[in-house]
């Protein structure tokens, strides 16, 4: 089985567990259930409940029993790119080679699918303890850590200094000088705060020790960095047909990319750097990470 098959696998899992949790499309009332699912259920990769899997099986856990955090994770995701799509956000018409939520249901529906499937993620949480017999004291970790990456010192967080910071890649300001601070800032809050804590959602309710948790989330950090520069390169570089989105959007909107600061050779070798990085993190752990060592190879060699 290649890598790419045991993604797909994974994926298949949290799809199976999606499909129980969220309620029929024909459920009343229809619209909200219909856009939620439409947007669940596009072709997503799964990365950030696979992480979730992948962070509690390298300290020793089992797969099922984080599943339900995994498919909130899943949930608070895709809230996140319903509303980045919005016409007020990067009004964008294409998600995963599909019409974009608001697109095919209407911007109103689409902000309350979005508030529907945030909301959903923190429900779907408090089942934890009594479906899998987690502690609760880790329940309510994991639910603050949560919260706090889906917040303004979260993605909101980086998604708001994103919005700012558009129209200053070509060499205007953002209080001051966009630079690398600034980029970096907007990558680990807008997406690598919820790659940093799925990773520890799945450690966490594990059982990892403190020393487990603190490897884990240095490798999450440069994972969710590296993932984020590869993805500035293939909006420069990528094939629109693969991506499932219109390549050059970046640029369109003058967004603060590392291809636009940096040039793409020079943001190539960064994200060559930060998978070294993390690579390097999981050196204390033995054979149980070693999905999460074959995860970064294929993310800095990704073409979607």
């Amino acid at each position: 089985m290649t890598f790419q098959d045991e993604l797909a696998e994974r994926a298949k899992l949290v799809n199976e567990a999606l499909e129980k949790l969220l309620p029929p499309a024909d459920a009343y009332p229809p619209p909200i259930h219909q856009a939620v699912r439409y947007s669940v259920f596009a072709g997503g990769k799964r990365l950030r409940p696979i992480l979730v899997m992948a962070g509690a099986e390298a300290v020793g856990g089992r797969i099922a029993a984080v599943m339900l955090a995994a498919c909130a994770i899943e949930l608070l995701h895709t809230y996140s790119l319903v509303h980045d799509d919005l016409p007020a956000m990067d009004d964008d018409d294409l998600r995963r080679g599909q019409p974009t939520c608001h697109k095919v249901f209407g911007e109103a529906i689409a902000v309350l699918a979005g508030d529907a499937m945030l909301t959903a993620c923190f429900g779907i949480l408090t089942q934890l303890s009594q479906d899998t017999g987690i502690p609760p004291e880790l329940v309510v970790k994991v639910t603050g850590e949560l919260a706090e990456a889906a917040g303004a010192n979260g993605l909101i967080g980086g998604q708001v200094a994103d919005l700012t910071a558009a129209g200053s890649a070509a060499g205007g300001t953002v209080n001051g000088t966009v630079n690398e601070a600034i980029l970096r800032y907007i990558h680990a809050h807008k997406t690598g705060a919820l790659i940093k804590a799925s990773v520890r959602t799945g450690a966490i309710l594990a059982g990892a020790s403190a020393e487990q948790l603190a490897q884990l989330t240095a490798y999450a950090e440069d994972l969710g960095l590296a993932f984020q520069i590869v993805d500035d390169i293939l909006d420069v570089v990528g094939d629109e047909q693969v991506i499932g989105k219109p390549v050059g959007s970046d640029q369109r909107n003058q967004k603060v990319t590392y291809p636009a600061l940096f040039g793409l050779e020079a943001s190539r070798q960064k994200a060559a750097a930060a998978a070294a990085r993390a690579l390097s993190s999981l050196e204390g752990l033995g054979a149980e990470a070693d999905f999460l060592r074959r995860l970064i190879h294929f993310i800095i060699n990704r073409d979607q």
